[in-house]
Order: C-alpha cells, then structure tokens, then sequence
C-alpha cells in the first residue's frame, strides 16, 4: 500500500495570515536588494576637496660632473699641474668621479695638482632635490636645503621686516605728504626699500619653514668686499664662503666653497690651495673669482 505525507491543513484565519506574512516578508528582501534608502547615507563632514599636489622640479636628471670642467678653465684653477709629467698632468685633469649610488640625484668630481710649494684642490658636489611630500614642491625643498647650507656657513639671512599695514590711524604712522608730530614732513617708503622688505620677509619665512635659527638683526661685521656673503646674479640664490687657516706649522689654506640653487638642484664648488710657511697665504680674492666664474659655467650648464 502506498503511504502518502502528511501535510496538515490550516483553517481560514489562520492560512490568510501565514499568506500575509510571506508577501511581507518578500517585500521586505525586496526593498533591502533595491540598496539604502538615500536618506539612510552617513556623509563626512570634515571631508573637503582634495589636496592639490605641488608641482616637481624642472630637472630629472643631472649632467657628469668630471666633463663639465673645460680644461682651459683647470688649467687656471690648478697651476701646478703645468709643473707635472704628461701622463700626471693628463689624470690631474680627468679627475675623480665622487663614489655614488644614483647618478641622477647626486654627482661629483674631484681634482688636484700637488707641488712643493704650492697645493690647489678642486671639487664639485650637485645634487638633485626631491621632495617626498605631495603638498611640497622639490624646489621649496631645495631651497630649505640650500638655507641650511648658508646659515651654517655662518652666513645671516635679512632680518624680518615687520608686518605692512594700508591702516595709518591704527599704528599711529603719519600718511605720506603730511607733516610728523615734530613737525617735519614725512616720506613714504620707496619702491626699493619695500622691495627689501618683501624679499627678507620671504627669507626668513622660508628658513622658519625649514627649521633654521633666524639671524640675529644685531650682528654687525665689518664689510670688506671678500668677506662670506650672499651673491647676486647666480642660479635662484647663491653664497660665497671664505676660510684662512693653518696646516700644521707650515702651511696656510685658503678655502672658497661657492654655493649656488638652480630650481631643485643645489651646486657647490669648492676651491682650495696651501702654501709653505715661506710664502704669502692664498690671495681671497684671486680664489673667489675663480670659483665664481665655473660657478657661472656650470649654471649656464644647466639652463642648456
């Protein structure tokens, strides 16, 4: 005899109602599948526009060092080597590559020409800034480096100017054209001096930036034309440094480092000759203008 299942029979009410509550439940699947109600949506208030990203510097890469030189101008940075053999002569002029493990960040050369009386060392160090951070431009970076390089060069930045203000009524300042309190006229700030005023304002808000001391407004030095400073008409920015000093009993040596930024690339040339006790210590301002001058070569190298 074939068994059939058993499946109880619901009465009226109570089959409507197990009817009912599977549409609802249908609906329900349905309008949870449809996504979230609009209304439903969390939206992050402190979400704002994106970032812009800081532009990158204007050089990839960097040029070899040791052929940057011509060697007319080694000829005059090192003298003594017209003193040497040929073949010592021809190494003194090829110099030595600085060892590097990315020639496209950062390069250097190396030249000497050694007598008994007289020593000149030569040398070159370029690198290539980069900056790491997407709200920092590589040239912001370079100059922050390059700063960093001055100040401990000894060299003081401009004093920061203080706040400009269109308000005369506020700081008591007598407006241009009209007499002072004393009774003398007063005169308006010339184009050159504001000028100043914005260019050391900028200096010394970058070396903020860059987490440098400030100069000290007070510091005077006695100004002799060949004294370190900061250069004009070389790369973005440039600086002259400017060392005497002894070498055991018998020597004197003069060291010149010129140092100068070109958008994210930062240049230093060093220059340094020693003589014996029984002759005249370097002339400054002889070395100074032969490491300005292959400055120069090599900024124009770089606008190639």
């Amino acid at each position: 005899m074939q068994l059939k299942r058993y499946a109880p029979r619901l009465a009226g009410s109570t089959a409507r109602s197990a009817a009912l509550l599977a549409l609802g439940l249908t609906a329900g699947l349905t309008a949870c599948s449809a996504g979230t109600p609009a209304d439903d949506l969390t939206v992050d208030s402190k979400a704002g526009p994106a970032a812009a990203t800081a532009p990158p510097g204007r050089y990839r890469t960097l040029f070899e060092p040791c052929g940057a030189v011509p060697q007319a101008t080694l000829k005059e940075l090192l003298p003594g080597a017209a003193e040497l053999s040929e073949a010592e002569r021809d190494k003194a002029y090829r110099g030595v590559a600085a060892v590097t493990y990315d020639t496209d960040r950062r390069v250097g050369c190396t030249w000497k020409a050694d007598t008994l009386e007289l020593s000149h060392r030569l040398s070159l160090d370029i690198e290539r800034v980069v900056s790491y951070d997407a709200t920092v431009s590589d040239d912001d970076r370079a100059q922050e480096v390059y700063l960093r390089k001055q100040l401990a060069a000894g060299i003081p930045l401009p004093p920061t100017a203080p706040p400009a203000t269109t308000d005369a009524s506020a700081t008591g300042a007598t407006p241009t054209g009209t007499s002072s309190p004393s009774g003398q006229p007063a005169t308006g700030a010339t184009p050159s001096s504001t000028a100043s005023s914005t260019a050391s304002s900028t200096a010394s808000s970058t070396a903020s930036s860059a987490d440098v001391p400030a100069a000290d407004p007070t510091a005077t030095t006695t100004a002799t034309g060949l004294e370190p400073r900061v250069l004009e008409g070389l790369g973005d920015v440039a600086y002259v440094d400017d060392v005497l000093s002894t070498v055991g009993t018998s020597r004197q040596q003069r060291l010149v480092h010129v140092v100068f930024r070109t958008s994210n690339v930062l240049v230093t040339v060093s220059y340094q000759e020693q003589t014996t006790g029984s002759a005249e210590a370097p002339d400054s301002q002889e070395l100074q203008e032969r490491a300005r001058n292959l400055a120069r070569k090599l900024a124009e190298r770089l606008e190639e």
